[in-house]
């Protein structure tokens, strides 16, 4: 743990990205192998590129997206990954009354946009080779944790050496409910009164495809 209160406010995620990476230094600094960085776009896009300038790490892009709820879009019941099965959220579902196949529209929907933002962001790259590697998982924050969780367990069938997630904010229950998931989380504010990741930034602006893109090339020719 690294502080629970008092809670922080971040002026953007560029700033919870560097207060992030050097916390991940403080942490890390006997690491002896380049870590790669991967982002869950597009919120963990600007964090991760502050985190792997750090680390002095690679960086790289893991694709996710959110499984909603029927008529509650923003309210995640599971996530896609990659090319990966969708996770779901159990007890969600149960709440819900939903079964997986009463999903199998929006799942069908998130894969192909899924296919649409490696097509994006990638250009004809392949995914990251991960096998081997110390792998940090960036993202903006956890509010549920269902598409960081995701993520993580296509991860884990890379064959990472060890995988770490990294946020600057998560709500407690999401982090108790990955502690699992990952080699280790680390944090820097999990406050109580956790309702949404946007409450903890004062600027926390919806990121475009463009955004993405510049925040790469930004680091890349840094």
């Amino acid at each position: 743990m690294v502080r629970d209160a008092p809670p922080l406010i971040f002026a953007d995620r560029d700033e919870a990205g560097r207060l992030l990476g050097h916390e991940l230094a403080r942490r890390h600094l006997a690491e002896q192998t380049r870590p790669l960085v991967l982002a869950l776009p597009r919120g963990g896009v600007p964090v991760a590129v502050q985190v792997a300038a750090r680390l002095g790490g690679d960086l790289d892009i893991v694709l996710a997206r959110k499984i909603g709820a029927p008529g509650q879009p923003e309210f995640g019941v599971g996530a896609l990954a990659e090319n990966g099965p969708p996770v779901f959220d159990e007890h969600s579902l149960g709440y819900l009354r939903l079964t997986p196949d009463d999903l199998a529209g929006t799942v069908a929907a998130e894969r192909l946009e899924l296919e649409r933002r490696a097509r994006r962001y990638r250009a004809g790259r392949p995914a990251p080779i991960t096998a081997g590697r110390t792998v940090i998982l960036v993202d903006d924050g956890l509010a549920t944790g269902v598409t960081a969780r995701a993520a993580l367990r296509w991860l884990r069938g890379q064959g990472p050496h060890r995988t770490i997630l990294a946020v600057p904010v998560c709500a407690p229950q999401a982090r108790e409910a990955l502690s699992s998931e990952a080699d280790e989380i680390v944090y820097l504010s999990a406050p109580p009164g956790f309702h949404a990741v946007g409450q903890w930034y004062d600027d926390f602006g919806q990121l475009t495809d463009e955004d993405v893109d510049a925040a790469i090339r930004g680091f890349a020719s840094a």
